[in-house]
């Protein structure tokens, strides 16, 4: 993999208001790019700025990662945490950024991830609380590894987290997603969690919850 910083990023749309939007930031998964999650804008709110982020690894051929997956003898997958740990700060950092250059509430920002874009979403807001404000976790899960100690002693009032998953998914098994929700309700943090009868992916009803739950909250 080489890597690079967040640099490449799209504005999918800009808000139909001209200042403090909410804002809203997409992360893609594992082997994709900054345009894999384009489809979803379209039926969000219009008062909502949104920009897309690629991943700062490339992949060969094509693609790219927040942090690498690797296997050993038997075929077992690890991740590099301390990749996962690198992207997670550069998300925080191009947050930082983005409400600085546009015209948007740097009290209202929301995380869209997919896959390891969710899983890095869920670090992001659990290390760096006070730069979001909701999080949609899309077939992913809360890596315990690449979240900083001491979480019970954190204010994390503020935080609204949505997390989904297919609950015959092949790639991350939905019992790794089923650990958030009491992971969460141990922080005392408020949360949804539902599964939809699909694979890796999000299921048609699967954006329509989200995309209700996000409206009440933007």
């Amino acid at each position: 993999m080489s890597t690079s910083s967040l640099s490449l990023y799209h504005i999918i749309r800009e808000s139909t208001l001209t200042e403090n939007a909410p804002l809203l930031i997409m992360l893609h998964g594992y082997g994709s790019d900054e345009a894999d999650l384009y489809s979803f804008s379209g039926e969000l709110p219009d008062d909502i700025f949104i920009i897309s982020v690629q991943a700062p690894y490339a992949l060969e051929p094509y693609g790219h990662a927040w942090y690498a997956i690797n296997f050993d003898a038997d075929m077992g997958k690890w991740s590099d945490n301390e990749q996962a740990k690198a992207s997670r700060d550069l998300i925080a950092k191009f947050i930082d950024e983005a409400v600085e250059a546009y015209p948007v509430n740097k009290n209202n920002v929301t995380l869209l991830g997919f896959s390891q874009g969710a899983i890095l979403s869920y670090s992001v807001a659990l290390t760096y609380p006070e730069k979001v404000k909701n999080i949609i976790a899309l077939s992913g899960y809360i890596n315990k590894a690449i979240l900083p100690e001491n979480l019970d002693k954190t204010d994390f009032s503020n935080l609204d987290f949505y997390c989904s998953h297919g609950s015959v998914d092949q790639v991350i098994p939905v019992d790794w997603a089923r650990q958030s929700a009491p992971f969460l309700k141990e922080l005392n943090i408020k949360h949804m969690y539902s599964e939809f009868r699909v694979g890796h992916g999000v299921a048609l009803e699967n954006f329509r919850e989200f995309r209700e739950w996000l409206s009440k909250r933007v």
